[in-house]
């Protein structure tokens, strides 16, 4: 485990006990291995918030936080040594190697599981658990506590109360420490360095799925992998939000819509370019990105301290539909056409989202029912975008078919946004010259 993971994942359980308080118990599982198909298992990846506060890698794991204990706060169960099955599978780190190399102040294998779990639950006030994210974990657990509550003649006291473990941790995970922005911005870095390289091979008659392939080739050749399935969609795909297919040959006179993001050592990057597929904008894709730059850019400048969360999206709508008008899409008076939503046919998603293990990252985005004030250490993304379905008769002709969306990783700090994804041409001047074609 990375010296500085270790430093990072002690001092982040030292603060959720602190939040936890006294005469209460954690329970965290860890992700279980899931299968493709009969003896095929998908790519394993860790739990975020069970590696956010453990750093440990391996599936079927129980961390159990116990704030107070004097054997030790942090326990962890995991999968024991076996010859045989390191032989087919790989090896594995054990309790000795949990404790050693991960920090747990006791770790035992999981056939001890039952029987330490229910001695900690005994007594717990408070139980802290995800309850309702893993079926089968949730029978374990509430299984345990009607164990407990068989015995409760017996003088045995089982929790009065689970609380969702989500409301302290997730908390602590929307702030950044200065070594998960150093993992960002490594992300970010490929990132960037992805949609150059597919920027270099994009032209008509390549399929979304090749430029697709690219991306994945320079995450994989540093190690990292997806944040999430790449979307690739040229023409009128661009037009679905959340288009994976990216099965279509790429043709002349259209955009290619490209959002792809690097995960390194567990931190997701997220961005979105917008550019020609033969290199050079049509009048109108100049038009449509130039209005979206501009929310963009206007959006970042309002990722202050103090500023809320809200702000970034309520001047995106404002710059948006004031450009609808220019477009002669909208008509009206921007302000009335706001409150009216009317631009909504075309700008139908939020500004953003929180950024970090996930790409949807945790956090609350409000506070006691009011939009929540930026922070220094949160980052997240800014991506407002326009899109014109291809049979949609209210937009003229040249409109159809055109998805416009541009989209940055964006750290709050105390002198003002730090863009983490700078380094991508994103003026229409710039993208031609990049391709080639300026």
């Amino acid at each position: 485990m990375d010296p500085a993971e270790r430093r990072d994942c002690a001092r982040r359980r030292r603060a959720l006990l602190r939040l936890m308080g006294p005469g209460s118990l954690a329970l965290l599982p860890a992700a279980r291995t899931v299968f493709r198909n009969r003896d095929v298992a998908y790519p394993f990846r860790q739990d975020s918030d069970f590696a956010y506060l453990t750093g440990f890698p391996e599936p079927d794991a129980l961390a159990v936080f116990v704030p107070g204990r004097r054997e030790g706060s942090f326990l962890l169960f995991c999968r024991p040594r076996d010859r045989v099955q390191e032989l087919w599978h790989g090896r594995r780190i054990g309790p000795e190697g949990a404790r050693r190399e991960y920090g747990a102040d006791e770790a035992f294998a999981l056939s001890e599981l039952e029987t330490v779990v229910l001695r900690l639950l005994e007594g717990a006030r408070t139980l802290y658990y995800h309850l309702g994210r893993h079926e089968g974990d949730d029978r374990q657990v509430l299984g345990w506590i009607a164990r407990l509550r068989e015995r409760v003649r017996a003088g045995v006291r089982p929790p009065a109360e689970i609380r969702d473990l989500a409301e302290p941790l997730h908390e602590l995970r929307l702030t950044k420490s200065p070594h998960e922005i150093t993992l960002m911005r490594r992300a970010a870095r490929l990132s960037v360095e992805a949609h150059r390289r597919a920027m270099s091979v994009a032209r008509p008659g390549v399929s979304e799925q090749a430029v697709a392939a690219e991306v994945r080739a320079v995450f994989d050749r540093d190690g990292a992998t997806e944040a999430y399935g790449t979307i690739a969609g040229g023409g009128a795909n661009a037009c679905i939000l959340h288009y994976t297919d990216n099965a279509d040959p790429l043709r002349a006179g259209t955009c290619l819509l490209l959002d792809a993001g690097a995960e390194w050592r567990g931190y997701a990057a997220d961005i979105t370019t917008t550019f020609p597929v033969d290199g050079r904008f049509t009048p109108e894709a100049r038009a449509v990105y130039e209005v979206v730059l501009e929310a963009q850019r206007k959006a970042i400048a309002c990722a202050r301290v103090g500023r809320n969360w809200n702000e970034l999206h309520e001047t995106t709508v404002r710059v948006i539909t004031a450009g609808l008008v220019r477009l002669g899409i909208l008509r009206g008076k921007p302000s009335d056409l706001v409150r009216q939503e009317a631009y909504r046919p075309y700008y139908m998603h939020r500004s953003g989202h929180w950024l970090g293990r996930d790409v949807h990252d945790v956090g609350a985005y409000k506070i006691d029912g009011a939009w929540r004030e930026l922070e220094p250490g949160m980052v997240l993304t800014v991506e407002p975008g326009l899109y014109f379905p291809p049979h949609d008769r209210r937009v003229p002709r040249g409109f159809r078919g055109l998805g416009v969306r541009i989209e940055d990783d964006v750290l709050v700090t105390a002198a003002g946004p730090q863009v983490l994804t700078a380094g991508l041409p994103r003026t229409p001047a710039e993208i031609e010259s990049a391709m080639g074609a300026g």
